[in-house]
């Protein structure tokens, strides 16, 4: 395996894919961050009134340590907010923080994919978690040339398959969130001009999570075909 020149070149497009997904949103993070939006409102307040507009008062909004940490956390109806998004008023935080809330949105309404990636996480961490050792054990077993390393390896790529759903169930979410804050923001809270840059900065967001699915993806198919699931191994 660590002599496969297409196993390095999976990894290395992999890494540049997600070094340039998170180069794009530090940088439309980075320019509009420096632009104040007219209304003056902080990411916390604005995050606020949209849950209000919605009929959400269960959810606390709250700060949370470093730079590009938002999530929201649907076990304790929390909506954590990074400090340079909690405090600020620049388009930026404005287009975060209504995606964060976006998310509290879909938990209130019981959207079907966040409630599957919800209880998926488990699955996905486990599978995650031990799919490298069997893949492993069933290239040392011969792969499909064996009755043990065929078990092996179908099981291994299973398992690192359960990783791959998680990546792709996020898209549907991860866009659905950055819709409803669009949503949410245009025409009451922003004009033409800052939703402009609110989505420059969820577009660059999502680069990020189609990247994850991507590389994920290169890499089963990696497996599959090493492991010689595709009708042949590779040594």
């Amino acid at each position: 395996m660590i002599f496969d020149p297409i196993y390095w070149i999976v990894i290395g497009a992999g890494m540049l894919l997600s070094l340039w997904a998170n180069a794009k949103v530090k940088g439309a993070f980075s320019r509009y961050s420096e632009v104040a939006t007219r209304s003056g409102y902080t990411g916390a307040e604005i995050a606020r009134r949209i849950l209000a507009d919605n009929g959400i008062s269960d959810v606390s909004v709250e700060p949370v340590a470093g730079k590009l940490t938002d999530h929201y956390d649907p076990r304790s109806k929390t909506l954590r907010l990074s400090e340079p998004v909690f405090s600020s008023n620049s388009m930026a935080a404005f287009g975060i923080a209504a995606h964060e809330v976006g998310h509290a949105i879909q938990h209130a309404q019981g959207y079907a994919p966040l409630k599957f990636r919800s209880a998926w996480v488990p699955v996905a961490n486990t599978g995650g978690g031990i799919s490298t050792f069997i893949i492993i054990a069933a290239l040392f077993t011969g792969g499909m040339a064996t009755a043990l390393g065929s078990t092996l390896a179908w099981v291994g790529v299973l398992l690192f398959a359960t990783t791959t759903v998680f990546t792709l169930v996020t898209l549907p979410v991860e866009f659905d969130a950055s819709r409803r804050a669009l949503a949410a923001l245009s025409g009451r809270y922003v004009n033409d001009e800052e939703l402009d840059g609110a989505r420059a900065v969820l577009n660059a967001a999502a680069l990020t999570y189609v990247a994850a699915f991507v590389t994920s993806l290169m890499t089963l198919l990696y497996w599959a075909n090493a492991l010689g699931l595709f009708g042949r191994s590779r040594d």
